[in-house]
């Protein structure tokens, strides 16, 4: 019972913290040198980490498509393989696992250090709400940064794929992308960036929430660090799982 409590509250608290910071950013201050900062920060700042993880997802998915396509002489389809595969599912949810470990972790230590030496109260004795200065800057700069790194993925990873379709199956480039073209529709595209969208938004509000319930000391901080790139792998695979089913369904 006191399990089940914990997790309505932890529910309940997540979702008052989302509420306003999703309340700042439609009607609040926008702040765009902040959310520029963090955009740079969190989304740019991210790009070879990215370019490196999606490049061997692409080469890995064709490597492992081509060894059973090869049996019934249908390599040709190895590039709609690799293209649907990263464009609606392993393209989102790699990247936003990526930016949940590297710059979620960075969301939560940053504000958790802040509370830590009591810079977020001297922030609300200033008259200065938190979330608009702290959180939603941050909620913004992701919820950008993010779809537009899947579309870099994408590309990158379906890239991988036509290095293996060269070398390994004398696929050409024309040949490759044409079938990558042909397989592709709105739908696909727009499904991982809605995705990521979600992600986005569950990267901000968790690490953030985690950064403003840090305990004291370092070892405070980092525990909530921790519990925050946890909580957001786990809450990024549940959305995608019920989002793949919806959008499965309509």
């Amino acid at each position: 019972m006191g399990r089940t409590k914990s997790v309505l509250e932890y529910f309940g608290k997540v979702a008052i913290l989302a509420k306003e910071a999703l309340s700042v950013v439609f009607k609040g201050k926008k702040r765009p040198q902040q959310v520029f900062y963090q955009f740079l920060y969190l989304g740019v700042d991210s790009l070879a980490i990215v370019s490196l993880v999606a490049f061997f997802i692409g080469v890995i998915i064709a490597f492992q498509t081509a060894y059973q396509l090869q049996r019934i002489s249908s390599e040709i389809y190895i590039a709609s393989l690799v293209a649907l595969s990263i464009t609606r599912e392993l393209g989102p949810v790699i990247t936003a696992l990526i930016i949940a470990g590297r710059s979620g972790a960075a969301i939560t230590a940053q504000i958790g250090s802040m509370k830590v030496t009591e810079q977020i109260d001297a922030l609300r004795s200033l008259s200065t709400n938190p979330v608009d200065y702290l959180v939603a800057p941050r909620l913004l700069a992701l919820v950008v940064a993010l779809p537009l790194l899947v579309i870099y993925a994408d590309f990158v990873g379906i890239l991988g794929g036509y290095v293996v379709s060269a070398v390994k199956l004398n696929i050409s480039w024309g040949m490759y992308f044409r079938k990558v073209f042909e397989a592709l529709t709105f739908k696909d595209i727009a499904t991982g960036l809605f995705k990521s969208a979600v992600f986005a938004v569950i990267i901000a509000i968790i690490c953030c929430y985690r950064g403003f319930t840090a305990g004291a000391g370092a070892k405070g901080v980092g525990s909530s660090v921790t519990r925050a790139v946890v909580e957001s792998f786990v809450l990024i695979l549940t959305a995608d799982c019920i989002l793949t089913a919806l959008f499965y369904v309509v």
